[in-house]
Parts: C-alpha cells; sequence; structure tokens
C-alpha cells in the first residue's frame, strides 16, 4: 500500500499543473475575454514572467521532476500559429500539458514538460 502511495505522490497530475499555468497565464496577460493589448517590447517580460512563475509554482510542489516550461506570445492580427511536441517518455510517469490562451489582442501557447528523475 505505501508504493501505491509513494507513486500516487510522484505523480505528474494534469490537473494540479493545468490549473497552475492558467493560473499564471491569467494573471500574467490579463482576464479574459479582453486580456492585455499586445506590445511587442513587453513580450519578452511576459514569457519570462510566465515560465519562471511556472516554474517556481511547480518545484514548490516537491516532486522528483525535472520540468521544460515554453511559452509563445503572438500579436492576433489573422495570421496562423501552429506548434507540435513529440516526446519519448514513460507514460505511467512522465506527462505533459499544454495551454492556449486567447484575448482580444494575442495569443499565447504554453507548454509544460514533466520528466521524473
Amino acid at each position: 500500500m505505501d508504493d501505491l502511495q509513494s507513486s500516487e505522490e510522484a505523480a505528474f497530475v494534469h490537473e494540479d499543473v493545468r490549473s497552475i499555468v492558467k493560473e499564471v497565464v491569467e494573471s500574467t496577460l490579463g482576464p479574459l475575454p479582453q486580456g492585455k493589448p499586445y506590445s511587442h517590447e513587453s513580450v519578452p517580460e511576459w514569457i519570462d514572467t510566465i515560465c519562471s512563475g511556472i516554474t517556481k509554482r511547480l518545484a514548490s510542489l516537491h516532486k522528483p521532476f525535472k520540468y521544460v516550461v515554453s511559452s509563445v506570445i503572438m500579436q492576433k492580427n489573422g495570421a496562423g500559429l501552429h506548434t507540435a511536441s513529440s516526446c519519448f517518455w514513460d507514460n505511467a510517469t512522465d506527462g505533459s500539458v499544454v495551454h492556449p490562451f486567447e484575448g482580444k489582442f494575442l495569443y499565447c501557447v504554453t507548454t509544460v514538460l514533466g520528466i521524473q528523475v
């Protein structure tokens, strides 16, 4: 029974990660449906705030994972945006979350990969 409990405590819980990502992205880019206006000068700061904020919150969970966090912000001007990722890992322990954010003025796609160590 202890092995089951310890494996659950060390699992990549998609719902927890998704909640953290959503909170950090929306607190950085503003509440939907409006969001902040797009500002080319602010994008590097926003991306740094999002990535470092998510990483700090995930690290505070004290789970045996290495995390990779990436975020893309693009002005909403009619152009297309496509992203993809591919991983070779253990589906029983590792996981990923992709969170799309669409405000009135911009798109943001944030990806978190969690690899158990």
